[in-house]
């Protein structure tokens, strides 16, 4: 793919964020690059685990393997005073 060229107004939290990036060294184009690589992939990982949590919530094996652990702990537990 080849170069896109994006224009943002940015506010003053962006503003900031920009100059914490700029004052890594980098100039303006690789900072907001580098950001949306960085902002992209956390987004990616958080629908990945998100849709793991919900195979694994749905998934009647490990829901046996998770109620057994809970029993087992349950049954190991020490008495709290109310």
């Amino acid at each position: 793919m080849g170069s896109k060229v994006v224009r943002a107004r940015l506010d003053e939290p962006s503003a900031r964020a920009l100059g914490v990036l700029v004052r890594e060294g980098r100039n303006e184009s690789e900072a907001v690059r580098a950001a949306l690589v960085e902002a992209g992939r956390r987004r990616e990982r958080r629908s990945a685990l998100a849709a793991e949590a919900q195979r694994l919530a749905t998934d009647p094996g490990d829901t046996r393997e998770r109620r057994a652990v809970m029993a087992d702990m349950d049954a190991v537990a020490a008495n709290w005073p109310e």
